[in-house]
């Protein structure tokens, strides 16, 4: 079997394992091996395809590391399912926190930074562990 072969089969096993894993990474590494394959159909030498594979690979998984989007978990309703729902503030206590029922449990919530501590309904607009952070509706 010659090299192209071998480099498209790796490509091909690649792209099987990322389909059954879900990461993009896999898929970023299997172009690197592509590369290759295309480096040995054009005559370069093993150390030229192996070169390629890791260069174009490599720089495939930083450039779609970087261009992720970060994200901040805990101001995501995708992840905090809780996020957007309302409360019922009886009485926040001097430090800005307060005791809330939600979901049929008490709850630890504070409310959002340089707002009015003022009773009501409230939404929940982050979830910082197990404590909620409110903001007045």
């Amino acid at each position: 079997m010659d090299n192209p072969t071998l480099w498209l089969i790796v490509a091909g096993g690649l792209v099987i394992a990322e389909l059954m894993t879900g990461t993009f990474y896999l898929l970023m590494l299997s172009l690197g091996a592509a590369a290759a394959a295309l480096t040995a159909y054009a005559g370069g030498t093993l150390t030229w395809q192996i070169v390629t594979a890791a260069f174009v690979g490599g720089a495939a998984v930083v450039v779609w590391h970087l261009k992720k989007p970060i994200s901040n978990d805990a101001l995501d309703s995708n992840v905090h399912l809780d996020i957007g729902e309302t409360v019922t503030v009886d009485a926040w206590d001097a430090q800005g926190h307060t005791q809330v029922k939600y979901r049929g449990a008490q709850w630890a919530a504070v409310c959002t930074p340089n707002a009015a501590l003022e009773p009501g309904l409230h939404r929940i607009s982050e979830m910082q562990g197990n404590r909620l952070v409110l903001e007045k509706i």
